[in-house]
């Protein structure tokens, strides 16, 4: 599956910066704001040291890792939903990705103009989440005004349809975020295809100075504070510190600049591991002399539903899947060997996949 994020933030907090640090794309940043007029997308390689073990004892001719498509979009500004600053354009970039990566700038720097005069986090998220709740409404009362005549033949569906509309934008109305509401899935699901920009699960990027990249720092305790009600992830990155860490070609070499900074892993790491805990993603992988690859799929996705991510073939003729635990894999070396031994399993379409299972589907179209 296709994973997309889009990042949003006010002008100036670090996202294009952090963008071409991430990606393989380069965004122009520059010191004021709308430096990036039209979206960007660049594509992270998905970091997974099982990959590169799986790699090393199966000698194969390609290895594929699974990537994330990461959308920059240009600045948002307060008015942006009523089309302040090219924002109807910007929002409508965000409609196509699966989750928001929201930057808000957490440090203190003269020489960086802040679009509203001063670093404030909270202030900074409420503007962002304000358009993007105002753009919502709009798409609700739009799709309520349409709705109203099919609701009156007494439709029962459509009726349905319309308490869900009617909750929406009470909620919207309240200043709350589509995601928070309280709603079945069930009801969710008969609105989706209105991709509400507030639905999106979010990731909140806290952009710091380099000191405050482990524990943080007074701005970032101000955010912590605002967001403990909502269900959603927050990672401290500065974006100058992977711009230098960008520039290091020998995987050695980041290692260490890492290490000397205290710290484990690199900011897009976090981000990716982030992104993947919120949207309940894991990857499982196929091993073979052809390739050694990695698969994104939904948690909780059965044996058939896996297939699927490689062709929808595999999906309709689904017949069996053939599993290793990764760890098995690992401690005995190979397929061959994990079979002798008994840890190659047969499993059905009812079979979940788990996180680092190493598969083979037989199938019949």
């Amino acid at each position: 599956m296709g994973l997309q994020c889009g990042i949003v933030g006010l002008p100036n907090v670090g996202k294009s910066t952090l963008f071409n640090a991430l990606s393989n794309a380069k965004a122009q940043a520059a010191n004021f704001p709308f430096c990036t007029i039209d979206p960007n997308i660049g594509v992270i390689t998905v970091p997974d040291q099982r990959l590169t073990e799986l790699a090393r004892l199966v000698n194969p001719n390609k290895i594929v890792p699974t990537t994330v498509e990461i959308v920059d979009i240009a600045g948002l500004v307060k008015g942006a939903s009523k089309g302040e600053g090219l924002g109807n354009q910007f929002l409508g970039n965000i409609r196509s990705t699966n989750a928001i990566i929201h930057v808000i700038r957490c440090f203190d720097d003269d020489n960086v103009i802040h679009v509203d005069g001063s670093v404030n986090p909270v202030r900074d998220k409420e503007i962002i989440d304000t358009e993007l709740q105002l753009k919502d409404l709009e798409t609700v009362e739009k799709r309520i005004a349409k709705q109203e005549k099919v609701s009156r033949t007494g439709d029962r569906e459509a009726k349905k349809v319309m308490d869900v509309l009617l909750a929406y934008k009470s909620h919207l109305e309240k200043g709350g975020s589509c995601r928070s509401i309280s709603m079945s899935d069930e009801d969710k699901h008969l609105t989706e295809d209105m991709f509400l920009l507030t639905s999106k699960p979010v990731l909140y990027v806290c952009n710091v100075d380099e000191k405050s990249v482990s524990s943080g720092n007074r701005y970032t305790e101000q955010l912590v504070d605002s967001i403990k009600d909502e269900n959603a992830e927050i990672l401290f990155i500065s974006a100058a510190i992977e711009s230098e860490i960008a520039q290091l070609e020998n995987y050695e070499d980041r290692k260490v600049f890492l290490q000397d900074l205290g710290l484990n892993e690199s900011g897009g790491e976090k981000l990716i591991h982030g992104s993947y805990h919120l949207l309940k993603l894991i990857t499982y992988f196929t091993a073979g002399v052809p390739e050694v690859r990695a698969w994104t799929i939904n948690r909780g996705m059965v044996a058939p539903q896996a297939a699927g991510a490689i062709h929808s073939d595999f999906e309709k003729g689904f017949i069996r899947a053939e599993v290793i635990a990764y760890e098995d894999f690992i401690k005995y070396g190979s397929e061959t060997n994990c079979r002798n031994v008994g840890k190659l399993r047969v499993e059905g379409k009812e079979y979940i996949v788990q996180d680092g299972d190493v598969m083979h589907f037989l199938f019949n179209v």
